[in-house]
């Protein structure tokens, strides 16, 4: 896996690329101090996830975010944002333009490593509940997209519905299959199909979405409910 670190701190950057060089699976090809940095950088350089950092000068890790997924780069190569809790706003919009997900800057070399594994393989970056807690913070930021896009859920099945709330309400895959007596496999596939039908990147822009569109309201408790 190859992994681009991008912050504007460079003792930052050598603490992760410590961490992350010593892993036999993971090599860090490239560091940049800033967004417009790290587009040149990936112009030249290969790279599967972009540890990026959420403020940065010249460009901040949103809109560098939202140029590396609109398409202009191979790949292109997932976006795993790095946050504090005070910049949980600049995560929220991170992800709505189009970052896999998001880790805390004090989170430990485990979970950074189990974070890169996990995007690069097509899974979360986060767990769900993570991003259902921000957008119950941050509801009010959602655009009134209810019925523009509300009609997009009559192209589900009912099943398929049954597992987009529950992806939305924080559950993972495994206890999607507990709760709903199918294999992890069959979970797999129905999130595939949802993910085509509704024109959706990840896991994580299919929470966004079902917020947007009602079938989560802000404040609905995950594994309560």
């Amino acid at each position: 896996m190859r992994v681009l670190l991008v912050d504007d701190q460079e003792l930052v950057r050598a603490g992760f690329k410590m961490v992350l060089d010593a892993q036999p699976d993971i090599e860090v090809v490239g560091e940049a101090g800033d967004g417009a940095q790290a587009l040149e950088r990936l112009r030249s350089t290969r790279a599967d996830v972009v540890l990026m950092d959420v403020r940065m000068p010249r460009m901040d890790g949103i809109e560098t975010t939202r140029r590396i997924v609109s398409g202009a780069y191979p790949g292109p190569p997932k976006v795993i944002i790095l946050t504090t809790f005070d910049l949980d706003e600049y995560a929220f919009a991170a992800i709505k333009a189009g970052a896999g997900g998001f880790l805390l800057k004090d989170a430990g070399p485990a979970q950074l490593i189990e974070a890169i594994r996990a995007v690069h393989s097509g899974d979360a970056v986060v767990a769900p509940s993570t991003t259902r807690r921000l957008l119950d913070r941050f509801a009010m930021h959602l655009p009134d997209a209810e019925q523009k896009a509300g009609g997009k859920l009559d192209a589900l099945t009912e099943r398929e519905r049954e597992v987009l709330l529950l992806v939305a309400r924080g559950l993972s895959n495994s206890e999607i299959a507990g709760r709903l007596y199918v294999s992890e496999a069959t979970v797999k596939t129905h999130m595939g199909r949802i993910l085509t039908k509704l024109g959706l990147r990840d896991r994580v822009q299919a929470v966004v979405f079902a917020y947007e569109t009602g079938l989560v309201k802000s404040g609905q408790n995950s594994h309560l409910d």
